[in-house]
């Protein structure tokens, strides 16, 4: 019962992030393992608070000393996934940004070029032909 206000807090911060998450649901076009591993993050979240003691057993059948250093641990290593993963998506974002703009180029100077011939060729009466 002391962890009680800080399980609360944690608790309440899921939800948040639960909430966010499914009210985003379409807008996100979230890929489907992107949500079982979001899911599974939330459960295992829930667990660790509620249950910190079970954290810190694994974390010592792995060889760390506590559960927090664990949770340190995997953090990081999440953290380094998601800025790859973010790295490489504006990356892709910014070459397909790049061939619109060119595409979008090519076809202007495309339409510029044939009103400048069509005002340049001379204007054929229908009277005038041979």
């Amino acid at each position: 019962m002391k962890y009680l206000w800080i399980q609360l807090l944690l608790m309440v911060g899921t939800g948040v992030l639960v909430f966010a998450f499914i009210r985003r649901w379409d807008a996100a076009h979230t890929r489907a393992w992107k949500r079982m591993a979001f899911f599974a993050f939330v459960i295992a979240n829930v667990y660790a608070v509620l249950r910190p003691q079970d954290v810190t057993w694994v974390a010592n059948k792995l060889g760390v000393g506590r559960g927090t250093d664990l949770v340190l641990y995997l953090l990081v290593v999440a953290m380094a996934f998601m800025t790859l993963n973010t790295f490489m998506r504006f990356r892709s974002l910014e070459k397909k940004l790049t061939d619109l703009a060119r595409t979008v180029a090519v076809n202007d100077g495309q339409r510029v070029n044939k009103e400048r011939f069509a005002e340049d060729e001379p204007a054929l009466s229908v009277g005038s032909e041979r």
